[in-house]
C-alpha cells in the first residue's frame, strides 16, 4: 500500500475519495467502489500503487485510436481495480476481482523502468488501459511526467467517470484519450455499470475543451443499447458537443462475464449505426471487432477515397501526406507525427 491522492478527511476517521464521480465516503478499514482505494486509520491508501498487473506492447490501433500516431506501437499497462461494475467487462479478472476481496495482484515496477521499456521497444507512447486509469492515477502521474520528458505521448483508455479534479490533475500530461460512451440512457449505466451517464457526458466535453485528442468507443449490445433512437441521440451528442471530426468507434459485442447468454452483435447492426453516425454529421465512424470490414478504413471527407486501409489492427494502405489527403489535399484531422 501507498498514499493515495485526491481525497478528503471527514469526521470519525472517514475519508471521501474525490478521484471519480462516485465520491465514495469510506469507513475505516473499508474500500471504495473500485476495490483498490482503502481507508487505513483515516488516511486514503492505494492498494495498487506501482503494482502493474498487465503490460504489453500494442499497436496504437488496438486502443482503439485511428487518428493518433497511426502505425506506431504503444506500451500498454494497467493495474487491478475499476470504479465501474460492467456486467459485460472483457477484462473482469483485472477490474472486478478486488471488489470480491481477492488478492490485489501485480508486479512492482518503477516509472523509470516503464519509460525505459517503452524506449527499448521503440514505442511512441504509453497507454494507461486494461482496467481503469482513474483508480491507479498515482501511477499514471508518476509515469506520465518522465515519459513526457523523453518525448513519449501519454494516452488513457477510460470509462470517462473521473471527477473534474482528476481530469485537472492529468491535464498537461495526457495527450490522447479513448473514452467509452457505453450507452445514452441513464438506466443502462445504473443497471449494467453501477454508474451514471451524466458525468461521462460532462467529462467528454471537458476533455475536448482541454485539447486532448479524443476518440469515442461504443460497444453495441443487442437489445440493450442499439435502438435506432438511442444511436441517433448518441451520434447527435458527439456531433454537437464533441465535433464532427471526433472519431466514433462502434464495436461488436461478444458474450463474456455476466452476459454469456447474450448473442454477438449482428454485423448489420454495426453497419446501421455507422450509417446513422455519418447521417448525423460525424465524419469518421468506424466498425470494430469485425476484422476486414470496410468500416475499419478512413475515408477522406472531401473526395471519399480511402486514405488509410486497415485489416484489424494492421495498416495495409496509407495515403495521408503530413495531415492531408494524398488524393485531394483535404485536411484529415488527427495527430500524425
Amino acid at each position: 500500500m501507498s498514499s493515495a491522492i485526491l481525497w478528503k478527511a471527514r469526521k470519525h476517521l472517514k475519508v471521501q475519495c474525490i478521484s471519480c464521480s462516485h465520491y465514495c465516503l469510506i469507513e475505516p478499514g473499508d474500500r471504495g467502489q473500485c476495490g483498490v482505494r482503502k481507508n487505513i486509520e483515516g488516511e486514503m491508501q492505494t492498494l495498487v500503487g506501482n503494482r502493474v498487473a498487465a503490460l504489453n506492447l500494442d499497436p496504437i490501433e488496438k486502443k482503439p485510436l485511428f487518428h493518433f500516431l497511426p502505425g506506431t506501437l504503444t506500451l500498454s499497462l494497467g493495474t487491478m481495480g475499476c470504479n465501474l461494475a460492467c456486467t459485460f467487462c472483457q477484462n473482469y479478472s483485472l477490474s472486478q476481482y478486488p471488489k470480491q476481496n481477492r488478492l490485489v495482484e501485480g508486479e512492482p515496477i518503477t516509472a523509470d523502468r516503464i519509460v525505459s521499456i517503452a524506449g527499448a521497444y521503440y514505442a511512441a507512447s504509453i497507454s494507461y488501459t486494461y482496467s481503469e486509469p482513474t483508480v491507479f492515477m498515482e501511477l499514471v502521474m508518476d509515469i506520465a511526467r518522465p515519459a513526457k520528458e523523453k518525448g513519449l505521448k501519454n494516452i488513457i483508455v477510460s470509462n470517462g467517470f473521473q471527477s473534474p479534479d482528476c481530469l485537472r490533475e492529468m491535464n498537461g500530461l495526457i495527450d490522447a484519450a479513448n473514452i467509452d460512451l457505453k450507452a445514452f440512457k441513464d438506466d443502462f449505466y445504473r443497471e449494467y455499470c453501477k454508474a451514471d451517464l451524466k458525468p461521462v457526458l460532462n467529462n467528454l466535453i471537458r476533455i475536448r475543451e482541454m485539447g486532448w485528442w479524443l476518440e469515442v468507443t461504443t460497444l453495441l449490445i443487442p437489445g440493450l443499447n442499439d435502438s435506432e433512437e438511442e444511436l441517433e441521440d448518441m451520434a447527435g451528442f458527439i456531433f454537437k458537443e464533441l465535433g464532427a471530426d471526433t472519431p466514433w468507434h462502434i464495436s461488436r459485442f461478444h458474450p463474456t462475464f455476466k452476459m454469456t447468454s447474450v448473442k454477438s452483435t449482428p454485423v448489420e447492426t454495426l453497419e446501421r449505426a455507422w450509417t446513422i453516425g455519418r447521417e448525423k454529421g460525424i465524419r469518421f465512424v468506424y466498425t470494430g471487432n469485425v476484422p476486414g470490414h470496410k468500416g475499419e478504413n478512413t475515408l477522406c471527407p472531401a473526395c471519399g477515397k480511402e486514405v488509410i486501409t486497415r485489416i484489424g489492427f494492421e495498416i495495409k494502405g496509407y495515403n495521408v501526406n503530413d495531415r492531408f489527403c494524398a488524393y485531394c489535399g483535404e485536411t484529415i484531422p488527427g495527430v500524425w507525427k
